[in-house]
């Protein structure tokens, strides 16, 4: 009888498809879209703070909208996406630091991020679409993240 196929008893047996990694739980998948989040924070709040310039500086720079439901004048909407994106910002540079508290703020302003993009559709519906898109991508990949992993943003 061969022994060769049997693991010795200082290491683990092979990993089956689809189970449990153990300790070591982030992929490079993983690993990689939260730097990917990280820089996509970044944009997003400089975007969402040049947005939030533009509508307070002139109140003609976005189609005006007719009965819309949740409609607020544009130079609140400056306000909203100034405040928004300076605090994306912060939460981008804490990722990419890897600061333990900005994954869960990453999460939390990526989803206020998304629920403002939506409100704003009636002014820019095609911007306001991609930018949901990259908030649902920020969210999952800051998700699936495991900050008790061994491997480490940098």
């Amino acid at each position: 009888m061969s022994h060769a196929s049997q693991p010795s008893a200082g290491t683990p047996p092979p990993a089956s498809p689809g189970s449990h990694r153990g300790p070591d739980r982030n992929t490079d998948w993983a690993v990689g879209g939260v730097i990917f989040a990280g820089i996509l924070l970044l944009c997003n709040g400089v975007l969402a703070i040049l947005q939030g310039i533009a509508a307070i500086g002139e109140d003609n720079v976005y189609g005006r909208v007719g009965d819309y439901v949740y409609r607020i004048n544009l130079t609140g909407w400056g306000w909203i996406h100034l405040i928004i994106g300076i605090c994306l910002v912060i939460t981008g540079y804490g990722i990419l630091k890897s600061m333990s508290w900005a994954r869960y703020a990453g999460i939390f302003f990526a989803s206020i991020s998304l629920i403002a993009q939506f409100l704003f559709l009636p002014y820019l519906p095609v911007w306001a679409l991609i930018m949901i898109a990259i908030d649902v991508f920020i969210i999952w990949a800051l998700s699936v993240y495991h900050s008790d992993g061994r491997r480490d943003l940098a």
